[in-house]
């Protein structure tokens, strides 16, 4: 059994034939995943990774890298090593990150997933300098703010800011201290999903995805800024629902 401090099953359907491992972004949480994992359900079953430092798991200390976020999904994944059922990853922003580290660490181990699901973010060779968690508060939010990702409602209520910035600050040092190591390619299909008027990740670099797997890449822009996921999620469901549903074997 995986531990459910990391990974939550809120709909679970031993009977689907893929899983599916989502991961949140930059002061996301597991929660995030909820409606995803409802609409799948029970064709795929959603798994969502809760960091720490967030929600049920806040007095917990913010994990500031990326790759030693990867390594402990890994080993909670790896505590459920008696489903074999095809694995896909999904993640959103700083969860695309993780995810393709997911990936890399699986595929070490003769576990490669089924497929990589990437969103809103440019591939991992193109990091760009950045030192967000290094503003002061009102700078951080200043920078959620123009992403449209927290409630605005949220970021006036100082009470609740106290409580979420400490798990953003983390994450965003996550994300922009992280550096991508050299690697054999993924094995496994590669989808990049992006918002075409995302403030922050332009089209082109979310094409450089391709060049982290052998196998088929596609690029899909949709309506939208940065979380474009929020109001298509009808067509990012779909988009799931193609690339990992398993597919008749040719006779």
């Amino acid at each position: 059994m995986t531990d459910d401090l990391w990974i939550r099953n809120f709909h679970p359907a031993p009977e689907a034939p893929t899983r599916l491992v989502c991961l949140p972004h930059a002061g996301g949480s597991a929660s995030f995943y909820f409606p995803v994992s409802r609409a799948l359900s029970p064709d795929i079953e959603v798994l969502a990774v809760q960091y720490p430092g967030r929600q049920d798991r806040r007095s917990e200390p913010v994990i500031t890298e990326v790759g030693v976020l990867a390594d402990h999904v890994v080993e909670q994944l790896g505590e459920a090593g008696d489903d074999d059922r095809p694995l896909a990853l999904f993640g959103h922003s700083m969860g695309a990150l993780v995810a393709f580290e997911v990936a890399r660490r699986l595929q070490a181990r003769a576990a490669a997933p089924s497929a990589l699901i990437v969103s809103g973010r440019r591939a991992p060779h193109l990091q760009r300098e950045a030192n967000v968690h290094k503003r002061s508060d009102d700078g951080l939010v200043a920078e959620l703010k123009a992403l449209s990702g927290t409630d605005a409602d949220l970021l006036g209520d100082e009470e609740i800011l106290r409580m979420i910035l400490p798990a953003i600050r983390g994450d965003y040092q996550a994300v922009e201290t992280y550096r991508i190591t050299p690697g054999p390619a993924l094995t496994c299909p590669v989808l990049a999903l992006v918002g075409d008027s995302d403030p922050r990740v332009d089209i082109e670099g979310v094409g450089g995805w391709e060049e982290h797997t052998d196998a088929e890449f596609e690029r899909k822009v949709l309506p939208g800024g940065h979380f474009y996921l929020v109001h298509e999620q009808e067509a990012v469901l779909s988009a799931i629902r193609t690339r990992v549903t398993p597919r008749p074997v040719a006779v």
